[in-house]
């Protein structure tokens, strides 16, 4: 029979359990209530991207006109990727365009961003960022066409080149092969660079301002405190930056299709635009889907070190 105090030990040890079952149960009642809350997007995520991913990857296997029955091809279609000078050149392409899409606008970004930073209490600071920010609010099919007449072989800019006595170099600029790529590259640079500058200067509202008076008090100038403080300060914003441009450089379309269609000839043709003429024009869909796999691989090979490092330099 037990005593007084092996009923109270037995009461204690009776409320302890308790006490840890209950926030136990609470737990998994909120973890089955975050799960109903996000089952609607998962579902949503799954049918509309995890789907068609694997649907493409399913494609890539055969030769398939998108109408009649397929043949399987296995690896074949990957082999024709790397292997037709056109396919290959294309991805070339997108590889260039990214000097153009990310390294200018994200370069260029920095620098305006510092500068409208030491000018923050200007009307000028003011009137730059709507000016700056304003192409990214302007749809892209928009902005080609604008930018297709601008560098028209009669379009301003020549017009501009021929009134300072530049009319030697003036021509056709998205009509000449050696000059068409850069060119569709400076529209996305254009495009681009608001994006890039707003990320910028609200990574700059997040450094200490004391950060920059104590260099000024060391004599540190403009550009000493530009490599040593904001840039520092602004590693995370340059990850996502470059991740954005970068990506927007490797799946480029509208730009490309409003200005150029992919020419002069394939001069700047890039993989997006491929993907579409294949499917859609030629009918190949297993090899348009395996370039489609391609290209999300690349996408993930320069992204995913790139978050990485950037995550790695934060910490």
């Amino acid at each position: 029979m037990a005593g007084p105090t092996g009923v109270v030990a037995g009461a204690r040890r009776a409320t302890a359990v308790a006490r840890t079952t209950r926030p136990r149960r609470r737990r998994r009642r909120t973890g089955w209530l975050g799960w109903l809350f996000v089952a609607p997007a998962l579902i949503v995520y799954a049918v509309f991207v995890v789907r068609p991913l694997l649907l493409t990857f399913q494609y890539s296997l055969y030769d398939w006109d998108g109408i009649g029955p397929s043949t399987w091809a296995g690896l074949g279609n990957y082999g024709k990727v790397f292997t037709d000078p056109d396919l290959y050149w294309s991805i070339l392409n997108a590889f260039k365009l990214i000097l153009f899409f990310s390294g200018v606008p994200v370069l260029l970004g920095l620098a305006i961003a510092a500068t409208l930073r030491r000018i923050a209490k200007s009307r000028l600071a003011l009137v730059a960022r709507t000016v700056l920010f304003l192409p990214q609010v302007i749809p892209l099919v928009a902005a080609g066409i604008a930018w297709t007449w601008l560098l028209a072989a009669s379009g301003v800019v020549n017009q501009i080149l021929s009134a300072v006595g530049l009319g030697g170099v003036t021509r056709a600029w998205l009509g000449d092969s050696g000059t068409a790529l850069p060119a569709v590259g400076v529209i996305g640079a254009w495009v681009l660079l608001g994006l890039c500058i707003l990320l910028f200067l609200s990574g700059l509202s997040k450094i200490d301002p004391a950060l920059y008076e104590a260099a000024r008090i060391d004599g540190a100038g403009p550009v000493r405190e530009f490599f040593s403080i904001t840039v520092p300060g602004l590693r995370q914003e340059i990850g996502v930056a470059v991740t954005v441009t970068m990506i927007a450089a490797l799946a480029s379309f509208d730009i490309v299709y409003v200005s150029t269609q992919g020419g002069p000839g394939n001069a700047t043709m890039v993989p997006g635009l491929e993907i579409y003429y294949l499917a859609f024009s030629q009918r190949e869909v297993g090899l348009a889907s395996a370039l489609a796999v391609v290209l999300m691989v690349l996408v993930l090979a320069l992204v995913l070190p790139i978050q990485r490092l950037t995550r790695e330099e934060s910490a």
